[in-house]
């Protein structure tokens, strides 16, 4: 039996968000005196840990926008924008200022917005992480960190994305086949 293309869809969006989140991980363990407050989460896209950290935010990018154009639902340009903005961040380590800005600006405020758009009608845990994102990108904005210093700002940004994206990427991996 061939996998229809939202199954295939599921597939690059999870293996692109799991994969990054795992080198993300490598990267602050490799990054000598990384702090998880302190370190914004894109130090990791520069010195030591830059290859790693670079081609594994690329390749979930690219996996993002394809799996999106695969969906071809309501929200996937939404999705594609996220995966946009994460191959912009790869690209464009934060050295190079603006570029990289939009592209983070991209994957975080996309990142929110999809959350709560694919919760309709499914899974209104994805509205709580869309809102948790969208707020902490308020603060983050304002640089109102809180206890939670810039980098673990920073992660209340993107945690709720990833666990989105792996929990909405299984769902349409489970779609019944049209």
């Amino acid at each position: 039996m061939i996998m229809n293309r939202i199954k295939i869809s599921g597939y690059m969006i999870l293996v692109g968000i799991s994969q990054f989140l795992l080198f993300m991980i490598i990267s602050e363990i490799l990054y000598p005196n990384y702090s998880i407050k302190y370190n914004y989460i894109s130090d990791l896209g520069v010195g030591k840990t830059a290859i790693i950290f670079n081609t594994s935010i690329i390749m979930m990018g690219i996996l993002v926008m394809i799996g999106s154009l695969l969906l071809k639902a309501y929200y996937y340009p939404l999705l594609f924008l996220i995966g946009l903005g994460a191959t912009i961040v790869g690209i464009f380590p934060e050295t190079t200022g603006l570029p990289h800005l939009i592209g983070a600006l991209l994957a975080f405020l996309f990142g929110g917005i999809s959350a709560i758009l694919t919760s309709i009608r499914r899974n209104y845990f994805w509205t709580i992480l869309g809102l948790i994102t969208l707020i902490s990108l308020i603060l983050y904005v304002l640089k109102d960190y809180g206890t939670l210093g810039p980098g673990g700002m920073e992660r209340m940004i993107v945690y709720p994305e990833i666990i989105w994206g792996i929990s909405f990427s299984t769902y349409i991996t489970n779609k019944v086949s049209p």
